[in-house]
């Protein structure tokens, strides 16, 4: 990276887009000191642009451009118009400043070329190795931010994203179902004996219902893994795992007996923010 600074509006843009595009990773940030929360905003930002990319774009070839772009500029192939993107200037800032390993941030723009296809995910296995190169990754380069790396922060990284990221699968279904698109395990739904195109065309079923069951009891699992690993890493680096706080929250809203899982139930601003601040609060961040 060149000595040249950053436009001055960099910081702002890029609290504005994660604010506007991933309220909980923004309202987690407001839990951090001034210096990391740049950080923050500068990874979460560029997660944004990556996830984004899916819905800016009709056909996956104009996709894989976009994310190329990322890749290449991570590997310091894009030059002076890096420099001109505010995410990608800061985000080249918080890589030096807090010596951020540049692989997995290229793994997770690589991983997210699955969303431009509507190709079903095909196992539990398969599904897992998405959200570790995604979710986790994400965790774990917050964690960074926050504190020195670590081998503790790492396990709990890997526990905190699969967690997150199977209730987000749950969460996403009536958005995917109608564009077709399959994030959850056609190995999970064959064996409830649950129809591909019922899900597709918003069916609510038994077998569907089952399936996502088996689901959310695994994002259990991870997400008390997860909680149960926060003593081991410093008070400093837990602001980087409170988006658990509103998972947590999620995955009891989502496995309300009798929810249709094709209606969206969103989390209002005010109520994540509460979430939030009662997680900071909350004896697995505290003790």
């Amino acid at each position: 990276m060149s000595g040249s600074a950053p436009p001055p509006d960099s910081v702002a843009f890029c609290a504005d887009l994660v604010r506007s595009h991933d309220f909980r990773h923004y309202a987690a940030t407001l839990f951090a000191p001034a210096a990391e929360r740049r950080g923050l905003l500068a990874l979460y930002a560029f997660n944004v642009e990556i996830v984004r990319v899916r819905d800016q774009v009709s056909q996956p070839l104009p996709g894989e451009i976009r994310l190329q772009w990322w890749t290449d500029m991570l590997s310091g192939q894009v030059h002076g118009s890096a420099e001109r993107n505010p995410v990608a200037a800061e985000l080249l800032r918080a890589i030096r400043d807090f010596d951020l390993p540049v692989e997995p941030l290229s793994l997770l723009a690589d991983e997210h070329q699955f969303d431009l296809y509507n190709d079903p995910m095909p196992t539990m296995a398969a599904l897992e190795g998405y959200l570790a190169a995604t979710s986790s990754a994400l965790f774990d380069l917050a964690a960074r931010i926050m504190g020195p790396p670590s081998a503790a922060a790492e396990h709990l990284a890997r526990h905190a994203g699969l967690a997150q990221g199977i209730v987000q699968v749950i969460a996403n279904l009536p958005r995917d179902a109608a564009r077709r698109q399959l994030f959850l395990p056609q190995q999970v739904l064959a064996s409830h004996d649950c129809d591909v195109e019922d899900v597709f065309a918003g069916k609510e079923t038994p077998n569907l219902r089952a399936a996502l069951g088996q689901l959310s009891g695994e994002a259990q699992q991870h997400l008390t893994t997860a909680l149960s690993l926060l003593v081991e890493v410093p008070a400093s680096v837990r602001p980087a795992f409170l988006p658990l706080g509103q998972a947590r929250a999620d995955l009891k809203r989502l496995s309300q007996p009798g929810r249709n899982p094709f209606t969206p139930q969103p989390s209002s601003r005010l109520r994540t923010l509460w979430t939030l601040w009662r997680a900071s609060r909350s004896r697995e961040f505290t003790k």
